[in-house]
């Protein structure tokens, strides 16, 4: 059996301007890695302790009450009423479900899976794990013959903030039912949407009122600082959850039952999510006006939870500039080549280490 070729580790590559940054008098700021650094909220902390004793296995399905509570917040909070919830189904974390999703969905040799030309670069892992083929691509038109087993969506988008219009997410919807290929929405970032208002796969407006060939992926790291929790879910056509859940169930693919009681409390509460919005909001407005005012250029960062940053010069020169004032940053080239100019900067820092980064692009 022939080895899987995948690329070497991007961020193995940021390490010496880490180090560069951490040499600052006042300390490194640390705005390369979208990680929450707030507090996870009270209310999911107390469901998960009391759900602490669990000696048996969780199910793979999720519990009843979990399903419900993601159907309840698919359509408060995604503008996708009426789910049922043999249409949901948790994960361990997005990510586990953005670098298997192929493999789940059984694609492989002679398959293609598309996804942004600046994305995750998760996305082409997952590809290669299949076995399948790995294409970059914004444009559905420009694809050709090729048998496209699944096309990757992901808006708001990692790294550069970008909203994808309904009208834009329907035309894709509409050329992959006429082609039998699988939608997979990313929509994590889907509750932070600041200069405009991100809209779900599964919304009516997109889907026409079906799920046929359409799954969403969220996670709970980000709106409920949940990433040590590994919490996630994916919802959509009945038929394709049921496909996944049976290989997860062979797989033993099981979110432990504390963290689906946690899941229950985070997804029933919107309050703290508001809270989260705001501190974002307050570290995104910052940054955005120090940057402007040390001559970078913000485009697209409209929804999300970075700034997608350039000085018209190659990505890694912008880096080492950062880096010499103490800031690290994501080279924009780590998410494909058309964002060798750009840098990502995360709003994932506390209050203090985003006032420090203010000071030093003020300066």
């Amino acid at each position: 059996m022939s080895r899987v070729q995948l690329p070497d580790f991007p961020w193995d590559a940021l390490v010496p301007y880490a180090e560069r940054a951490a040499a600052h008098p006042d300390g490194i700021v640390d705005l390369s890695v979208g990680t929450p650094v707030d507090p996870t909220p009270e209310v999911v902390r107390r469901a998960l302790a009391a759900a602490a004793d669990a000696p048996g296995y969780p199910t793979t399905v999720g519990t009843p009450a979990l399903r419900e509570a993601a159907v309840q917040w698919l359509g408060r909070r995604a503008g996708a009423p009426g789910l049922d919830t043999d249409a949901v189904i948790p994960a361990i974390g997005s990510k586990e479900l953005v670098a298997w999703l192929p493999t789940l969905l059984g694609l492989g040799a002679g398959d293609t899976v598309v996804f942004p030309e600046l994305a995750y670069p998760t996305y082409d892992i997952g590809a290669r794990l299949a076995g399948a083929e790995p294409v970059a691509s914004d444009s559905v038109t420009a694809l050709g013959p090729r048998r496209v087993g699944l096309i990757w969506l992901n808006s708001p988008a990692n790294p550069h903030g970008r909203v994808l219009p309904a009208a834009h997410l329907a035309k894709v919807v509409d050329w992959a039912r006429e082609r039998g290929a699988i939608v997979a929405s990313d929509e994590c970032y889907l509750e932070l949407g600041w200069d405009e208002r991100p809209v779900s796969i599964l919304d009516p407006a997109v889907n026409g009122g079906s799920l046929d060939g359409l799954l969403a992926v969220h996670s709970l790291s980000k709106r409920s600082n949940l990433a040590g929790y590994r919490a996630g879910f994916m919802a959509g056509d009945p038929a394709l959850v049921r496909r996944v859940l049976e290989v997860r169930k062979h797989a033993g693919l099981m979110v432990p039952a504390p963290v689906q009681a946690a899941m229950v409390a985070a997804l029933d509460d919107d309050e703290h999510v508001e809270e989260q919005r705001a501190r974002y909001a307050r570290r995104r407005d910052a940054l955005r006006a120090a940057l402007v005012e040390g001559g970078y250029r913000i485009d697209h960062s409209t929804a999300g939870l970075y700034l997608w940053a350039t000085r018209d010069e190659p990505c890694w020169d912008t880096v080492g500039r950062l880096a010499d004032l103490g800031i690290l940053a994501a080279p924009g080239d780590f998410y494909g080549p058309a964002g060798g100019s750009h840098v990502r900067i995360a709003l994932t820092a506390t209050d203090e280490r985003v006032d420090a980064a203010v000071k030093r692009l003020t300066a």
